[in-house]
Formats: C-alpha cells, structure tokens, sequence
C-alpha cells in the first residue's frame, strides 16, 4: 500500500511540473495594447487593453497589461481603436462602369459570385466588418452564407436579396430591355403593384434567405428610367410591405429621393430613408415623429455627379439625374443634421468603389457633422438599426471582438479611417 501510495505521489508530482500553468490560464486570448480607444458610443479612453477570448471582448483594463505564455500580444499603442464599422447601404454583387449595364445580359450568377469575392474581402479589410447589402440577384445571400460559414474572407453581411419595386420603377429587373427581351416581372421577381402582390414579394425574400427588406419608394438614378424622384408605391403598398416584413422578423429600408415618396414610406413604416435627397423640414419632423432613420449616402452622390460629366459612362437618359441629385444630397444631408433627424452611415458602395466606403465620413463632417458623431453613426447607431445594438457596435465587455485601428486621431482628422492598419473580425485578425 505504501508503494502504491509513493508511485501515485511522485507521478502528480510529475504531472504538475510539466503542466502548462500558465498557457492553459490563457491559452487563445489576444491582449490589444491600445493608445486611445473610441467605444462607439461616445466615450474615449487611453492607455488601455482590450483582452479578447474566442470571438468576444472578455474585459477592458486601463494601462498596458501583462500577457503569460500562450495569450497574444497585439501593440497598437500609436493607434486609435475602434468598433468595427458598419455601412448599412451596399451592394457587393457589382460596381459601377461604363460596362455595367451591359454585364447583366454577358455574366453568369458565377462570375457575378466570383468577381464579388473580392469586393468582400476589400470592403473588410477597409475596416468594415459588417455590411447591409440592399439588393441584387440573389448572389448577396449566397455571398453571405460562403462569409458566414468560412468559405471566403468578407464582412458580415445582412441582406435585402432582391429590391421590391412598381411595374417600370427603380429596381424593376426588365427596365431597360428591348421589346423582345422585356418582361412582365411580378412578385417572384421583386414588382407589385397592389396590396397582396407586396405579401407574396415579401415572403419570397424570406424563402430566398434574405434577412431584411428594400423598396424603392421613388424613381432612382442609375435606373434607366426617366423619372429620379416621383413616388412608385401607394402608401397602402408600403404598409403591407412593412407589416409583412414585422411578420418575418426584418426590418425595412426605402430608397427615396423625392419628397412625396419619401413621406409616404414614412408613414407606411418604414425603418430606414435611403438618400433622402429632395427632403424637407416637414419630411424631416414627420420622420423624427415616426423614429424613422436616414442613411445619406453622400458618396454615392459626389461619386455620380463626377462621372456624369464624362462622356459615355452613364446612358444619357441617367446624366441629368446625376448631375441634379448627387450635389444636392450634402445640402439635404446638413440641414437634416441640423434638424435632429437620427442618422445611421451608408454609403451606396457598388456605385463607387468597394473599399472606399470611408470616404463618406469626410463629406459627413464637410457637411457639419462632428466626427464622433459620425463614427458613432457607423458603430453603435448602425447596429442599433440591424437589431444588434446589444452584442454589435461597441468596444464593450461581451460584446462581439469586431475592432479596426488607426494611425493617429481620427477626431482631428477624419480621413484617417480611410487607411485603416489593423482590422479584426469575431476575434481573428484580417488585417
């Protein structure tokens, strides 16, 4: 018995002088030595370290802490760290050219997946981690789920599938076509034209995997349509989109630039005003009664205006819109700032290029927004829209570890988010 007891004795002894103590203490957590950290929402903070588990941010410490074999060490103490951003207005199936038009009748679904993929990965690694994708061909899903399960490097991406539209309004798929190739799209395909045919619309998107929903509530820009700003739903239409997307769990954005179908969309409901040109003071009090949020979009507007004015890019039917609502959104973008209007950040990316989403945060502030406030429109307020407000869009203990750096004060100078140097998403670093 006393050498069984001896034998058992010696191997525990043994076993803790060889086992590793420390590594297994913190074994996969990433310290983040920060200089400055920007929470999202509001609050600045230095000197402090973020330590993170898995995909989660386990605790924030002030100073630099100390870090035991097996733990990570990330020094970003000449950098400031935010939450990662977040654009609520993209569509990462294409970008803008001279060609684009053209590509929808010479590319397959695959080449449309393919050439996407890397529109994903230059739109994380600008340091936008997570994406609202309003509208495509139904390749945004499959984007979305090839994300979410590991097969390509993106953003997160929640999606409207396919945009909702009128007979001959903006996201009308057969716009365009000659008589030989137009079509009598309906429900299936993204047109209704009354109150049932906008219930079978919404439900199809659910079926097709999408997470919320896109309408165009006026005519639009690059549609090839002449009209830019008249409103394309009754009220009743949006209402019935609304209510049946409140039935599926999702949320509801309106494309709109003109006053009249804005206002109707905003009393149908709708969540989010996408571009919101040719609003007014009372658009903006009858949207601050209804909670309802505006996403500018402003670099879709300078981006446009610019390239109207080069021969041969847009068909000449799209130029004058261009050249009318893209100068004008910055004005309408200010005085709805100065107004109270809440306001979320997106972008329109797709019409200008993937990657560059960050320029929008310049023509905010040119505009008069403060810089905090803009980053928090792309941070704590954008996750609030996507009903992530609680685990998303903050630098906070137990929230999700999406975190993007800086050189420099991005609150003296705004167009450092521009060059992001360190990007992280659900814990892993991209960047």
């Amino acid at each position: 018995m006393k050498i069984g007891t001896t034998l058992l004795t010696l191997l525990f002894s043994l076993c803790l002088a060889t086992a590793p103590v420390a590594i297994g203490a913190q074994e996969g957590l990433t310290f983040l030595h920060c200089g400055t950290i920007l929470d999202g929402a509001g609050a600045t903070m230095r000197e402090m370290t973020i330590v993170v588990d898995n995909d989660k941010i386990l605790r924030i410490e002030k100073g630099y802490l100390g870090a035991d074999a097996g733990a990570e060490v990330v020094d970003l103490k000449q950098s400031t760290v935010l939450p990662g951003l977040i654009d609520l207005h993209v569509h990462v199936e294409g970008q803008s050219s001279p060609g684009s038009y053209l590509e929808r009748y010479t590319m397959d679904p695959a080449d449309v997946a393919l050439r996407a993929t890397l529109y994903c990965r230059r739109t994380l690694e600008a340091g936008f981690t997570t994406v609202r994708d309003l509208g495509g061909t139904g390749v945004n899903v499959s984007l979305r789920n090839a994300i979410n399960n590991g097969t390509i490097t993106g953003p997160r991406i929640y999606t409207a599938e396919k945009s909702i539209a009128s007979t001959g309004g903006h996201a009308d798929p057969s716009n365009g076509r000659s008589r030989e190739l137009e079509f009598d799209a309906g429900p299936n395909a993204g047109v209704i034209n009354n109150a049932d045919e906008a219930w079978k619309a919404v439900r199809t998107r659910y079926k097709n995997g999408a997470d919320c929903i896109k309408i165009t509530a006026t005519g639009g820009v690059l549609s090839v349509a002449k009209d830019g700003q008249g409103p394309q739903f009754r009220t009743e239409e949006i209402a019935a989109i609304v209510a049946a997307a409140k039935d599926y769990g999702m949320h509801t954005a309106a494309h709109a630039h003109g006053k009249e179908g804005m206002e109707r969309a905003i009393r149908g409901g709708i969540t989010t005003i996408e571009h919101g040109t040719y609003m007014d003071a009372e658009t903006m009090d009858l949207m601050i009664e209804h909670g309802t949020i505006y996403v500018p979009t402003l670099l879709a507007g300078a981006f446009v205006a610019e390239k109207a004015e080069i021969p041969g890019y847009f068909p000449a039917v799209i130029v004058p819109k261009a050249r009318a609502i893209g100068p004008a959104l910055i004005s309408t973008f200010g005085e709805a700032y100065r107004h109270g209007v809440k306001i979320a950040f997106g972008t329109d990316s797709g019409v200008s290029a993937h990657g560059e989403n960050a320029k929008e945060f310049a023509l905010m502030v040119q505009a008069g927004m403060k810089p905090m406030e803009a980053i928090m429109a792309a941070t704590s307020v954008a996750a609030g829209v996507l009903g992530r407000g609680e685990d998303l869009g903050q630098i906070k203990t137990g929230y999700v570890a999406d975190l993007v750096a800086v050189a420099g004060n991005p609150l003296e100078n705004v167009r450092l988010l521009e060059s992001v140097n360190f990007v992280m998403k659900e814990g892993v670093r991209v960047k």
